[in-house]
């Protein structure tokens, strides 16, 4: 099994949406989107996981080789949701990572209008990252 991402940018702000399972098998997937992340915006990225099924502990590490690239970019990386199965610990040498306990959470702690029209928003996700119509099946 694999992941599926979406990358939304609102304004200044990027959200990178996980699903599936972040394991060994995924990472340069995950890495293949933090690369299209850091082309795409130039504000803080939260890394949205309320998605994603599990991850392993290879998972965890490309999440703060992720906070190490966007921090050489001169962005931050933010978790919203982290799996009930694992918590994440960095290195001293990583950047801070903010964990939320969900997406709204991190959103209210960047002042965001969750749920309003966006204004400025771009979308990019995989194919396989249910549309609004596919959802819940």
């Amino acid at each position: 099994m694999t992941i599926e991402w979406r990358y939304t940018v609102e304004q200044d702000l990027g959200i990178l949406s996980v699903s599936g399972y972040l394991g060994p098998d995924a990472v340069h997937r995950f890495a293949g989107a933090v690369g299209w992340v850091v082309g795409r915006g130039s504000g803080p990225v939260i890394v949205d996981l309320a998605e994603l099924r599990r991850w392993s502990a290879e998972g965890q590490l490309a999440i703060i080789e992720a906070a190490r690239r966007l921090a050489e970019a001169g962005r931050s990386l933010e978790l919203a949701a982290i799996p009930a199965d694992g918590s994440l610990v960095p290195g001293g040498d990583c950047p801070s990572i903010p964990v939320h306990a969900d997406l709204a959470g991190a959103l209210a702690a960047h002042s965001s209008r969750h749920g309003e029209p966006p204004q400025g928003r771009n979308e990019w996700q995989t194919t396989g990252w249910p549309s609004g119509d596919d959802a819940g099946e």
